[in-house]
């Protein structure tokens, strides 16, 4: 495919037209310049912004008109993460974590028509710039088979770039991301080697390469303040893009905006067999509560020296004693009902499941002891007003601080919901909790090898219907 002057005029003004990620309002300000003096693309922060295209890089790299637009895509991605996030030093690591999520975004939203073109720009890189394009078959199953292998398990990155691409890690995750980044990098190279047919997460202890040594897409060059005309484009994108898929909290983005309100809607979808399982799963981890106000009837038997037409034994025996028997009847007796203590992961993405997971635990409000509790590295109360999740957090994903919590208040009973994402625990920390009984709901697609590392027992959730 020939890609010249104007193919490429022609493929902006249709993702003008098509507007993905509410991309119009910055591509309507860019002038555009072909030069070979920028490796790919490149915004330049002017006061007049221009699009410098490399038409050479485009011809060699982008097989279809769908790369050209994933490239385009890509940097106005780079652009807006870079005017929405902390204007911290970008290393390395940073570098590669904000292009490993900028390409995670693009490919989940336009799936491999658009991802493909990082397909083929990084099938061969070594190490941690795998992050930059989703796995290979051979790099998923092998994933698979050791998801639940004790004896080895999948490295920390691995877990990182396998929640990459399905949604679990989003651009609020970029600075976390950067340093495990870092400290993968870090670690010494001794016994290890590059990734090969028998174990391809196997690491060559390199660092992180240097932006400038060509591997990574888009402006990472000038890191100059953005304003101007350029900064008014970026805001106006913001105001019409949902952001969904990029950000856990849209709604409330911005330079700064930490802590913010985690709030996720609740659904309306009749989706009753699959809340009943996952009804039932809860109902399960419930333990009677002699100080819930909540009560229900529940069976039980006596017996009286009445006969009953259900207790065939009881009217034979009175066919030859001389005595009349004792017989069983069924009854109901009001009992208090079972409570548990709950905690729900607002940190993770949950994808689809996370607002039906709220609009359950709204079903079930008088099972859950108050105040309810949400935590991401800290432990908040939390409520359910009209269908939503309302809790303040401050990002980043702490399972501690919900042991540490349940150690403090000694429930009978914790049920977590999280999609499986936390850091290693010690058993000192496991100790601290060890009278209530603990037990996660694990999202469908979530990872619950740390829990089974550190021995919680755990239930995933079923799938949802489609």
């Amino acid at each position: 495919m020939t890609i010249d002057e104007p193919l490429f005029c022609g493929l902006v003004q249709e993702l003008i037209e098509d507007n993905p990620f509410a991309i119009r309002a910055v591509l309507r300000i860019l002038g555009l310049s072909f030069t070979d003096t920028v490796p790919t693309l490149a915004v330049t922060c002017a006061e007049r912004p221009v699009l410098r295209v490399n038409l050479g890089f485009l011809q060699n790299h982008c097989a279809t008109e769908d790369h050209v637009k994933a490239v385009v895509c890509h940097e106005f991605l780079h652009v807006l993460l870079r005017h929405t996030e902390d204007q911290r030093e970008l290393t390395p690591a940073r570098h590669l974590a904000f292009d490993a999520v900028i390409n995670a975004i693009i490919h989940r939203q336009f799936g491999s028509p658009y991802s493909s073109m990082m397909d083929r720009y990084y099938a061969d890189v070594p190490g941690l710039l795998r992050l930059l394009r989703p796995m290979s078959d051979f790099e998923r199953s092998h994933s698979n088979a050791r998801r639940f292998d004790r004896g080895r398990p999948l490295p920390q990155w691995v877990l990182a770039w396998e929640g990459l691409y399905q949604g679990r890690l989003v651009a609020d995750d970029l600075e976390a991301l950067a340093e495990d980044l870092a400290r993968e990098a870090s670690e010494p190279g001794a016994g290890r080697g590059t990734g090969t047919r028998i174990d391809p997460f196997r690491l060559d202890g390199e660092p992180i390469p240097d932006p400038g040594a060509g591997h990574l897409l888009g402006n990472h060059d000038e890191l100059g303040g953005i304003d101007g005309e350029l900064a008014e484009a970026l805001e106006q994108a913001m105001r019409e893009m949902n952001g969904e898929g990029i950000w856990r909290a849209p709604k409330s983005r911005g330079v700064g905006a930490h802590p913010y309100e985690a709030l996720f809607n609740a659904a309306d979808e009749p989706l009753r067999r699959w809340r009943r399982e996952t009804l039932a799963v809860l109902r399960r981890h419930l333990v009677p509560d002699r100080n819930s106000r909540t009560r229900r009837n529940a069976p039980r038997d006596y017996r009286i020296p009445v006969l009953s037409v259900s207790d065939r034994r009881a009217f034979l025996r009175a066919l030859w004693s001389p005595y009349l028997p004792e017989a069983v009847w069924e009854g109901t007796q009001s009992r208090p009902e079972g409570t548990a203590q709950v905690y729900l992961d607002v940190s993770g993405s949950m994808n689809a499941e996370m607002p039906l997971i709220v609009g359950l635990l709204a079903q079930l409000s008088r099972h859950i002891r108050r105040p309810f509790w949400a935590f991401s590295d800290q432990v908040v109360p939390a409520t359910i007003v009209n269908g939503q999740l309302k809790a303040a957090t401050s990002g980043g994903t702490s399972m501690t601080c919900v042991i540490e919590h349940v150690a403090r208040t000694r429930p009978a009973a914790a049920v977590v919901v999280t999609d499986g994402y936390i850091e290693p625990l010690g058993n000192k920390v496991l100790q601290r909790a060890a009278a209530t009984r603990l037990h996660a709901l694990v999202t469908r697609d979530g990872h619950p090898a740390a829990l089974a590392r550190a021995g919680i027992p755990y239930t995933q959730l079923g799938r949802l219907p489609s």
